[in-house]
């Protein structure tokens, strides 16, 4: 982990501007507290790029968007990376972004980062419309920087999907689980998908009982989950329901939008959220001895697989 700050550290200093792709559904739980604040001290402009935004909310992705613009030096866009017609749009704002740049002298330097699986890869194969970037439905995919070119005005550097040392909210992490930001030998897929389904309920009912048939009035996440196993015949070997594999189901049906448009949180629920912890530590507050920092393994943020 700290080897791979320094070494986005080390490239940062030698781009431009910064574009940060998101996960539309979770933008501020997918957002690297690591990557704002070596942006913020090398003071570079940013373009954040809220990507899946065709199966987040369009209500809560727009007020996302209203935040984000709101901040110094960052400018926020929704769109999805497999759409060409959305992926051309993102060279002329990047231009707007950064206007003294962008010429055959002097191109145009743009470090893409982000969390994993948010949808770098696609994003860089989209704009250089051909596969330079290994792309997988599976954190961590990209395991090293590399440096493209984008015409003769454009320099484009890639970076490995990079987590934090600690995910400071319990529920982050869960979103980030349900979202599969996290790998699934990371989780216990039961627990995710219960927690997800709360969220759902809470916030968009109709379409739990649109997608699974089953009357939602006065049930909570595991009646969900059961409720999936029952309508799906899913039982394991002496008749008990298989919630193992209905709890898979249901984090699919979410993931690839079955369910529908779905966003996690809000910038209203973000601050509801802050408001019930104490604020963490800062990054600066362990960065004088990181190796002496103990961090946890986004391996295992929620257990072992059963």
């Amino acid at each position: 982990m700290n080897a791979a700050r320094k070494k986005a550290a080390e490239a940062m200093e030698k781009v431009d501007m910064i574009i940060e792709v998101l996960d539309a559904r979770v933008p501020q739980a997918s957002c690297n507290p690591m990557i704002e604040e070596l942006r913020t001290f090398r003071q570079r402009p940013c373009l954040k790029i809220l990507n899946k935004s065709d199966l987040a909310d369009p209500a809560a992705t727009q007020q996302w968007l209203d935040f984000y613009n709101k901040q110094k030096n960052v400018h926020a866009v929704a769109l999805s990376c497999k759409k060409p017609s959305d992926v051309a749009k993102i060279p002329a704002l990047s231009m707007k972004i950064a206007p003294h740049r962008g010429t055959a002298l002097k191109p145009l330097r743009i470090m893409i980062m982000g969390i994993p699986n948010v949808g770098k890869s696609t994003l860089m194969n989209a704009l250089l419309k051909k596969r330079v970037a290994k792309v997988g439905d599976e954190p961590a995919v990209t395991k090293m920087q590399q440096r493209l070119y984008l015409g003769n005005n454009i320099v484009l550097t890639d970076t490995p999907g990079m987590m934090w040392p600690k995910i400071a909210y319990p529920s982050d992490g869960l979103m980030l689980a349900a979202s599969h930001a996290i790998g699934s030998n990371a989780l216990i897929e039961e627990e995710v998908a219960t927690f997800l389904a709360d969220i759902i309920l809470a916030r968009y009912p109709a379409l739990v009982a649109a997608r699974y048939g089953m009357n939602v009035e006065g049930i909570d996440g595991v009646s969900v989950i059961e409720g999936v196993a029952v309508r799906r015949g899913l039982r394991i070997k002496g008749g008990d329901l298989d919630l193992e594999k209905a709890a898979h189901i249901f984090l699919q049906d979410y993931r690839t939008g079955l369910l529908g448009r779905i966003s996690l949180e809000t910038p209203e629920s973000r601050v509801e959220l802050l408001a019930t912890f104490q604020p963490p530590p800062s990054l600066s507050d362990v960065e004088g001895e990181p190796e002496e920092v103990e961090e946890e393994s986004p391996d295992e943020p929620f257990g072992r697989r059963r």
